[in-house]
C-alpha cells in the first residue's frame, strides 16, 4: 500500500516537472497552469450527420493517447444537437465539441454564451434534409399548416426556415415541434408528424422506409460543421486547445491514408452499408482549416438568423474564431 502511494506521488511530481520544463521553454503561464490543473477533458461525440473524423478519433482512441502522457482523461458525451451542446458548455459540463454547426454557435454567442471555433470539420450541404412522411411526395409549399419535428436552434432548423421563406411562407404558419433526430424520425414514420428534419444516414433509413425527401439544404444554406471549445476553456487552456486541434487534423489525415478502413468503421457505427458510408463521406466535404469564404458565410448566416428572429443581436465574427482555425 505504501508503495502505491509513493508511486502515485512520484507520478504527480514528474507531471509537475514536465509542466515546469514547458514553462522554461517559453510557454505562457496560462498554458502551464492548464497542463497541471486539468484532470479531465469533456468532449461531445457527434457522429451525425457523418462526422467520420470524430468516429475514427474515438474508435482509435486518438484523444486518449494524446493526453494520457499528462494524466488527463478524455470523457466523451453523446450529444448530437448543437443547441444541447451549447447548453452543456454554458453549464460547464462540456469543454469541447468534435462537431458543432455554426448556426448554434452564432445563436449561443448572441445569447451571451461564448463558444469558440477551434478548427474545421465538414461542409455537408447534401446531408441535411426535410423529409416527408410515407405517402405522396410533398413539396415545401405543402408544409404550410403541417407539423414538422426536429432539433431547434440547429442547422436543420435553419434549413427549415430557409426553405419556408424561399417560398414566401411564414415559419409561424408551420407547427414546429423541437425533437431530437431519432425521436423525430420515429414520430414522422409513425405518422405523428408530417415531416422531420433529418441528417445523413437518417435520411437514407427514412427513404428506405417509404418516407420521401422534400428538400436538402443545398441551395438554401451553406452548412458548416466545426470543432469548438467553450470560451472559458479557450481562455484558460490555449495549449490544450492546440492539441485538440492537432488530434482532429491527425484524424483527417488518418482517414485519407486509410480510407477503406475508415469507411468500414463509419458504416458500422451508423448501421449502414460501406457503400452508403462512402456516399455520405463524399457528400461531407471534410476540411480542417477555415478560409475567408467560411468567415463570409458566417456573416451571411448571422444576417439570415437575425432577419428571421433566431438571434438576439449581432456578434463579432472575428471574436468567435480562434487563430488555430485559420492555420
Amino acid at each position: 500500500m505504501l508503495n502505491y502511494y509513493m508511486d502515485k506521488e512520484c507520478n504527480r511530481i514528474e507531471k509537475m516537472k514536465k509542466t515546469l520544463l514547458a514553462c522554461l521553454f517559453g510557454l505562457s503561464l496560462g498554458a502551464c497552469v492548464s497542463a497541471a490543473d486539468v484532470q479531465e477533458i469533456n468532449i461531445a461525440y457527434v457522429k451525425a450527420p457523418f462526422n467520420l473524423q470524430n468516429i475514427v478519433m474515438k474508435h482509435n482512441q486518438m484523444m486518449e493517447k494524446e493526453f494520457a502522457k499528462d494524466g488527463i482523461k478524455v470523457k466523451w458525451h453523446d450529444i448530437t444537437s448543437g443547441a444541447k451542446q451549447t447548453q452543456a458548455m454554458a453549464a460547464g459540463s462540456l469543454d469541447a465539441s468534435a462537431a458543432m454547426n455554426t448556426a448554434s454557435i452564432l445563436m449561443a454567442n448572441a445569447a451571451g454564451n461564448p463558444i469558440r471555433i477551434a478548427t474545421g470539420v465538414a461542409h455537408p450541404t447534401n446531408l441535411f434534409a426535410i423529409v416527408g412522411k410515407p405517402g405522396p411526395q410533398m413539396k415545401i409549399e405543402d408544409l404550410k399548416g403541417k407539423t414538422v419535428v426536429g432539433p431547434k436552434g440547429t442547422v436543420l432548423h435553419q434549413t427549415l426556415v430557409a426553405a419556408l421563406t424561399s417560398k414566401g411562407i411564414d415559419p409561424k404558419d408551420v407547427n414546429f415541434i423541437s425533437m431530437d433526430l431519432p425521436k423525430g424520425m420515429t414520430a414522422m414514420m409513425a405518422g405523428k408528424a408530417d415531416a422531420a428534419l433529418l441528417a445523413a444516414s437518417g435520411i437514407y433509413k427514412a427513404n428506405e422506409g417509404g418516407a420521401k425527401t422534400i428538400t436538402t439544404a443545398q441551395g438554401l444554406i451553406q452548412p458548416n460543421l466545426v470543432f469548438t471549445v467553450s470560451g472559458k476553456f479557450a481562455k484558460e487552456h490555449p495549449q490544450l486547445v492546440e492539441r485538440l486541434v492537432k488530434v482532429n487534423r491527425e484524424a483527417h489525415k488518418w482517414i485519407k491514408d486509410h480510407k477503406q478502413e475508415a469507411l468500414e468503421i463509419g458504416a458500422k457505427e451508423h448501421g449502414i452499408s460501406v457503400k452508403t458510408a462512402e456516399n455520405l463521406a463524399d457528400g461531407s466535404h471534410f476540411y480542417d482549416t477555415l478560409t475567408q469564404k467560411d468567415l463570409d458565410e458566417l456573416a451571411a448566416d448571422q444576417k439570415f438568423l437575425r432577419e428571421n428572429g433566431m438571434m438576439e443581436k449581432d456578434v463579432n465574427i472575428k471574436d468567435i474564431v480562434l487563430p488555430t482555425a485559420l492555420k
